[in-house]
């Protein structure tokens, strides 16, 4: 068995700490008994009372969810993707401009991000063997995702792009498209395809 993150593991050496903790706070003042048989029938019963089972019961719960972060996982698995030979760059657009609310999704008012992310997820999802990357840019270029074979990491990163996550504002197209073709100029692919993706004209950058 293996861990994904197994950080969170060093958080099950806390557990006996707590309970040793919850034991100090649950202790009850000291009583005086005429008869130690009496003493020890109470002793019994609060050893076994429903406190302290509901206790044990609650570590238990805490100690199966700080696996669950870990997130075990029995073997190595490895999936082979066929690729198809095609690099495929998208270039996103993410410039104040593309917060403006002119298209409509799912019945509801959207702004031209939101419409390009839902795009971009259908035509990732149709090229499952051609490896796809993405560089956001306003002001400058940012490298969103390397090209990749692993899709469902890509449409995470592709899920978090948002306006104005490039701190530089304006829109860049040059220096995007520059960025873009440098990092496909070295592949072997039998083809290379850029997708620029914005609403603009070139109105910054050195390119």
């Amino acid at each position: 068995m293996r861990f994904v993150h197994p950080e969170f593991l060093w958080l099950l050496a806390l557990l006996p700490l707590l309970a040793v903790l919850r034991g100090r706070r649950s202790t009850a003042p000291a009583l005086v008994f005429s008869s130690t048989s009496i003493a020890a029938i109470l002793a019994e019963g609060r050893k076994a009372g429903p406190g302290r089972i509901l206790a044990a019961l609650r570590l238990l719960g805490l100690g199966l969810l700080i696996l669950a972060f870990a997130r075990p996982q029995l073997g190595d698995t490895t999936t082979e993707i066929e690729a198809s030979g095609i690099d495929i760059l998208l270039a996103v657009d993410v410039s104040g401009s593309m917060e403006a609310l002119d298209f409509t999704l799912k019945g509801r008012a959207a702004n031209r991000l939101d419409v390009v992310k839902s795009v971009m997820h259908t035509f990732i999802d149709e090229r499952p063997n051609d490896r796809v990357g993405l560089i956001a840019f306003s002001g400058r270029p940012y490298l969103v995702s390397p090209l990749t074979l692993d899709h469902d990491w890509l449409l995470q990163r592709l899920d978090t792009l948002s306006i104005g996550m490039v701190n530089e504002d304006g829109t860049a197209i040059g220096s995007a498209i520059g960025s873009g073709l440098n990092r496909l100029r070295d592949r072997d692919a039998k083809s290379r395809i850029m997708i620029l993706l914005t609403d603009g004209m070139n109105n910054t950058g050195t390119v």
